[in-house]
């Protein structure tokens, strides 16, 4: 350890003009006034060794609280090492006692100047003080300096009146101590420990909190270096000079500024977490809540909190609330405080926040460090802060605070409800456990029917997510006996039978053959929400067309609702929506399902609707959506991270597209249809590699397992087509003929634009000559009005390859430019450079792309203009009537094209010049 900090130089000063007077023959009181552990007494000792050295006398005097009763304690400590002194008689009448002290200390002081240093005086027994101020009125005339150092710091008890009260102020030179800057801070605990970075340092300094004496004694702790971080916890430190120091501090404090300190340190503990924005803490009533918790006056707590926030022990947070510096110090003032005190006041500070009006995320934070309140008010707000938990995003927040409320005393109802929340919320806690067996234990509780089957779907939900669809699904089967009487509870469970049964083919297989032949039947019998499933699965099959099925599923929707089945209907409803490419109506259907969900109950429809939700964001081809958010950390892929890696090769960025297909191992993963998703999807990457024998492999792979699934539409995965294109490059024309005709087959059953289009292009590849041009050309003709636009790029680039190989070379160069454009606009850089390729083989110089101001188009460059001009997207949509999502679209194409990071630097990029910002790249033909 460095020596202690050197005395403040004010101070000092201050004490060195004042001997100097009295060399002179005048003398005066010199007080040093400062907080507990701010280093008077360093300063005080410092003067006198000082005054010593250079030859004058000194008397000290330390007081003490245990002296206080003793009359005169102080003055015999001053006075015992004076030769001269002969001990009056101390029980005599105090004036004369005094009178004859003073005769000796005048005499005492005609040998030399003298420097009487009192430390600590206020803690002075009453005689020595009245006796030191009646000194203190000699001293102009004596050469004499009283230095004595006097407590200053703002406590909850009054403080008793200072030694200079009733002095005349030239009497009196007094200076205060302050607390250390952060800088002077800084500066001390970098000479201890010179190499440290800069974040240790920083946690010493709050840690240290302004003050000399609790920063020496945490350095002292931490001089071993076997403190990478600064502890949070005075355990850490045990027996440690830091916990020692605190407990000096609250003992010089008083016992009314102790209880107060440690009670706000209680409270500190329900405030680590940061709390939403909408918890508002009314900040001025804390004072109000720290005195009914402590029993002190609400006035005095208030003006000790901005004392202390002012000497730096406390800090206010974001939210205004005053807290300590560090956690540290607040566990150094909890040193002592018994656990069962800790739950008494965070009971009652929960209870009085409750009546304050405050928020009830801050109430439940103060109730999970609690026992069981057993009051009607606590349930009620732990549900409401998990509740704004929730909404908030903050699932983890949400868990905690129903975990809490599974303590308190609940109907059985009350605690099969509970539970089914908290095992949903669970099971979305990233490496929790305990969802199944929470969920569990609600099924086996004897609730009414509605919550045993709510806590049912829960369950089979959790089970199949988890891999274990038949359990999942045997969950619900084991209720319908039970619920004969409740046919509208069976309908329910057999609604999320079906859903989940999605997942493995057998069990998908066996729920589809029960409600078909139940529709053939009865077929009134089958509600309709299983009609709209019974919709789903003939579209897959490959048995329906897309008008077809979008009339069925209207006309189903336009029926009257059960609300616990309408998220089956429009479920189902927006997956064959987008398939059919009403995105627009898909994403309407979307909203209105997870509108209608709970995020507290775990729901099989949920997940779908999700998956609908990115299958249109896909069809799209917006791959900066489907790239922006973090894919989910699961064992086995999912729908996400097979749009993420199709998006990623599209984009050209082949290496992260690489190091996402190694995550999974596909040969251990559960069989799914996002298994199958993921298999096509990675066959998309190895042929864009050049890998076409593993390509085809993942796509046949892929097609047995869907045709095992019963799930034959292209609209589902083409990989027939995927796969005709492998056979095609491997040098195979028949299998890839045979299996785009089947594909064209089945395209032309369902007949939208996209999947005939796609059949048509490869079926045209593989025919070639007259024909395939013929077929390449109905592929574009069809595509041209159809929102898939990387199937119209692929279309014109079969297109113009043709065109190419037929001879009409400047035929093709524009059809070649046509789809280079159209890839760039959509950030296809794939299918960008495919083209550009095509297009050097055809005889272009340069590819056919723009970069620029001027390669915008009108419409991107009216929304940029605007964005430039300062409007936001909300205005923009309004202004020309565009959906919010074509608005950041467009934008991000412009950003794309003029080579820019944002909005800021529009302006600049659009008023520059096309040859400046990059214009049109192509050469002329030759």
């Amino acid at each position: 350890m460095s020596r202690p900090a050197c005395a403040p130089r004010e101070a000092a000063r201050l004490l060195a003009t004042a001997i100097e007077r009295a060399h002179a023959g005048t003398g005066r009181l010199v007080l040093l006034r400062g907080a507990t552990g701010t280093g008077r007494t360093t300063v005080l000792e410092a003067a006198a060794e000082d005054a010593a050295a250079h030859g004058m006398q000194v008397l000290r005097a330390r007081c003490s609280a245990g002296d206080s009763a003793i009359p005169f304690a102080a003055v015999q400590q001053l006075f015992c090492r004076v030769p001269e002194f002969a001990a009056p008689a101390w029980d005599a009448e105090e004036r004369a006692t005094g009178a004859a002290l003073r005769r000796v200390l005048r005499a005492y002081a005609e040998q030399a100047p003298l420097l009487i240093t009192v430390d600590d005086v206020h803690l002075a027994d009453p005689a020595s003080r009245r006796w030191l101020v009646e000194s203190a009125r000699l001293m102009d005339r004596l050469p004499i300096v009283l230095a004595a150092t006097e407590r200053s710091q703002y406590d909850v008890d009054p403080p008793a009146q200072g030694l200079a009260h009733g002095l005349s102020p030239s009497l009196v030179t007094s200076h205060t101590l302050n607390p250390l800057t952060d800088n002077a801070a800084t500066e001390e605990v970098r000479s201890a420990f010179p190499d440290a970075d800069s974040s240790w340092i920083k946690d010493c300094v709050r840690a240290g909190a302004g003050n000399p004496l609790l920063l020496r004694a945490l350095l002292d702790d931490l001089s071993d270096g076997s403190h990478p971080v600064v502890p949070d916890t005075s355990a850490a430190l045990y027996p440690g000079a830091f916990p020692a120091a605190v407990q000096w501090w609250l003992d010089c404090a008083g016992p009314g500024t102790a209880e107060v300190a440690r009670t706000l340190a209680i409270l500190d503990e329900g405030w680590d977490h940061e709390p939403a924005p909408s918890a508002g803490f009314p900040v001025l009533r804390i004072p109000s809540l720290l005195a009914q918790l402590s029993g002190a006056d609400p006035a005095r707590v208030a003006g000790w909190i901005t004392a202390m926030t002012g000497l730096g022990l406390l800090r206010p947070d974001s939210m205004g609330r005053a807290r300590y510096a560090h956690p540290l110090l607040r566990d150094g003032m909890l040193t002592g405080v018994s656990a069962a005190r800790r739950r008494v006041v965070h009971r009652t500070a929960a209870e009085v926040m409750l009546h304050l009006g405050v928020s009830s995320e801050l109430v439940a934070r103060q109730l999970l460090l609690t026992d069981v309140v057993d009051a009607p008010w606590a349930l009620p707000v732990l549900q409401d802060a998990a509740s704004l938990a929730l909404r908030d995003g903050h699932i983890e927040d949400a868990v905690a605070f129903l975990r809490r409320a599974l303590d308190e005393p609940l109907s059985e109802e009350g605690r099969q409800r509970l539970l089914t929340e908290l095992g949903s919320l669970e099971y979305a806690v990233p490496g929790s456990s305990a969802a199944i067996l929470r969920l569990t234990e609600a099924l086996r509780l004897s609730g009414p029917p509605q919550e045993r089957v709510r806590a049912a779907v829960a369950l089979g939900t959790a089970l199949t997510g988890r891999g274990r669809t038949r359990a999942g699904v045997e969950v619900l089967r084991s209720l319908f006996d039970g619920l004969a009487d409740r046919p509208d509870l069976v309908r329910i469970l057999r609604q999320a039978f079906l859903q989940l049964s999605d997942k493995e083919q057998l069990v998908r297989q066996e729920a589809y053959k029960l409600l078909s032949e139940g529709a053939e039947r009865a077929p009134e019998s089958i509600s309709t929400t299983g009609h709209a499933f019974l919709v789903k699965y003939a579209v897959a099959a490959g048995l329906s067309s897309a008008k077809e099925a979008m009339l069925r599923l209207r006309g189903l929707l336009a029926e009257p609702a059960d609300p616990l089945s309408e998220p089956y209907l429009l479920g189902s409803a927006a997956a064959v929506a987008q398939w059919a490419d009403e995105l627009d109506e898909a994403e309407r259907l979307v909203e209105r399902g997870l509108a209608g969900q709970r995020p507290d109950v775990l729901h099989p429809m949920h997940e779908a609707l999700l998956n609908t939700q990115l299958d249109i964001v896909a069809a799209r081809a917006d791959y900066t959506r489907l790239l922006a958010d973090p894919l989910p950390a699961t064992p086995s892929p999912t729908n996400a991270h097979a749009h993420a890696l199709t998006a990623l090769v599209e984009t050209d960025r082949i290496a992260e597209a690489e190091r996402l297909a190694d995550v999974f191992d596909l040969r251990t993963a559960p069989e799914s249809w996002e298994l199958n998703r993921f298999l096509y999807a990675r066959g998309v990457l190895r042929a864009a590699n050049g890998d076409m024998v593993g390509a085809l492999h993942d796509f046949l792979e892929c097609g047995r397992r869907q045709s095992a699934r019963e799930m034959l539409s292209p609209v589902v995965t083409p990989w027939r087509t995927a796969a005709a294109e492998c056979h095609l490059a491997l040098g195979v024309p028949r299998e890839a003929l045979a299996l785009a005709e089947e594909e064209l087959r089945l395209a032309r059953v369902w007949n939208t634009p996209r999947t005939v289009g796609r059949a048509l292009r490869v079926l045209g590849t593989a025919t070639g000559g007259r024909q395939g041009l013929h077929l390449a050309q109905e592929a574009v003709r069809l595509l041209r009005g159809s929102p898939a636009g990387p199937e119209r790029v692929a279309a014109l680039l079969a297109l113009g390859r043709q065109l190419t190989a037929s001879g009409e070379s400047s035929r093709a160069r524009d059809i070649l430019r046509e789809a280079a454009g159209l890839a760039e606009h959509l950030g296809a850089i794939r299918l960008r450079g495919l083209a550009e390729e095509a297009l050097r083989a055809g005889g272009a110089r340069r590819p056919a792309t723009r970069t620029g101001a001027a390669s915008l188009t009108d419409s991107e460059r009216r929304i940029a203009e605007l964005a430039a001009g300062g409007r936001t997207n909300a205005e923009i949509a309004d202004l020309l009537h565009l959906a919010r999502r074509t608005v950041e679209t467009h934008l991000t194409h412009s950003y794309r094209k003029l080579g820019i990071q944002g909005r800021s630097a529009l302006s600049m990029a659009l008023t520059g010049s096309d040859a400046a910002s990059g214009s049109l790249v192509s050469g002329r033909d030759t």
